[in-house]
């Protein structure tokens, strides 16, 4: 399954890969920046807006299921190119006033490419990582994604508010469109594949086998929950907190600096948890933003007012432990020719969280009548996450 490197630039390493993530957070934060309220133009009704996320991420688990079939009969950097070529198109395209049936047919043919993309730059930090190892260029490729997370939502909403709200996707699609000018200037070349035939029932069979073996291996299935753990905390986040704070009778400026602020540990911690992760161990650190993420939850289920505010910055603390660290107990278990094969199935532990969380704790705030309950699952979520980091 290793991919067979020919030729590249002699400057190239795993921190070039690591900073191609530049690009690609930006243009994933524009996109995000402005996602939900494209939709909501489109459909008028908040709850299909919600029902076409969840298809969203069903969508996008089953791109991730089929990413090591496809990974199987294309070189990594033939497909980087088609991706981020298609990717910038697409994008571009989505900008334009088009029918509703058509932009969601891009939506969901863009996405292909914008999963497989970050599917495929772990895959090349990896390849490339040689003596500087994966903590260090994880640390580096999750800074670039925050700074754009930082930066990208301002301009996005910024751009919408003089040029419309799908302008945004003209910069998303500029950004793919200069990750792709960057990555061809590093002339990495790969051996091809011999192109073979898709059977239907071959590939099924062949995504279940790999499920098997994936959940065979306790390494797997533990980098799996620990992945599924932190992404159940972020979905908890992103659909609550702004529901809570406007629900505390704070104004939207006020969620707007919560959400910025909470993006500032990101970037600052990124970059130096991968040189502590190298030199104190991944598992203490990680255990640490879950176990402290998990107090912060059950502190915020029973707060209120500025308190609340308070814990809903702390607790990013704890995520930016996590974030830099939470794919490498999969690269650590993985040997270097499975990690093409089993990265998807690895992946996919981020788009079930965003299906199944939300479900549980709408569940739950109908059985207590209280928003406040979804602290409680989160920080449950958290705990058992940090119990399982630990055991050895």
């Amino acid at each position: 399954m290793s991919d067979k490197y020919l030729s590249m630039h002699k400057r190239v390493s795993g921190f070039s890969f690591a900073n191609l993530g530049m690009f690609s957070g930006f243009a994933g934060s524009i996109i995000g920046a402005v996602y939900s309220l494209v939709l909501y133009d489109i459909f008028k009704n908040p709850a299909v807006v919600g029902l076409y996320v969840s298809a969203y991420f069903v969508f996008a688990m089953a791109i991730s299921l089929f990413a090591g079939e496809i990974f199987k009969r294309i070189s990594k950097a033939r497909l980087f190119y088609v991706c981020l070529l298609a990717a910038g198109v697409i994008y571009a395209m989505m900008a334009f006033s088009i029918r509703p049936a058509t932009f969601i047919a891009l939506d969901f043919t863009g996405g292909v490419f914008q999963i497989l993309i970050g599917l495929l730059l772990p895959l090349f930090m990896a390849d490339f990582s040689r003596d500087v190892g994966m903590e260090k260029l994880n640390a580096r490729y999750w800074f670039w994604i925050n700074v754009g997370a930082l930066l990208a939502p301002l301009l996005a909403l910024t751009v919408a508010d003089h040029f419309g709200i799908r302008a945004p996707f003209f910069i998303a699609a500029a950004m793919y469109i200069l990750g792709l000018i960057v990555f061809s200037g590093m002339k990495v070349i790969q051996e091809d594949k011999k192109a073979a035939m898709i059977h239907a029932s071959r590939t099924a069979k062949s995504i279940l086998r790999h499920l098997v073996l994936f959940f065979r291996r306790r390494a797997f299935a533990r980098a799996y929950i620990v992945l599924f753990g932190n992404y159940a905390m972020i979905a908890l986040r992103a659909i609550y907190v702004p529901i809570v704070v406007m629900d505390q009778g704070f104004s939207k400026e006020t969620l707007g600096i919560v959400l910025t602020l909470g993006i500032v540990p990101y970037v600052i911690l990124s970059q130096p948890m991968g040189y502590l992760a190298k030199r104190y161990g991944k598992k203490l650190w990680l255990a640490a933003g879950f176990l402290s993420f998990s107090a912060l939850a059950f502190w915020a289920s029973v707060a209120s007012g500025w308190t609340l505010l308070v814990i809903f910055v702390l607790w990013q603390i704890s995520g930016a432990f996590i974030e830099p660290l939470r794919d490498l107990l999969f690269f650590d278990a993985a040997k270097k020719a499975e990690r093409a094969r089993f990265m998807g199935i690895f992946r996919t532990a981020s788009a079930v969280a965003r299906i199944i969380t939300p479900l549980v704790a709408g569940v739950a705030i109908f059985a207590f009548g209280m928003t406040s309950i979804v602290w409680v699952i989160a920080g449950t979520v958290a705990f058992l996450t940090a119990l399982l980091v630990l055991k050895k």
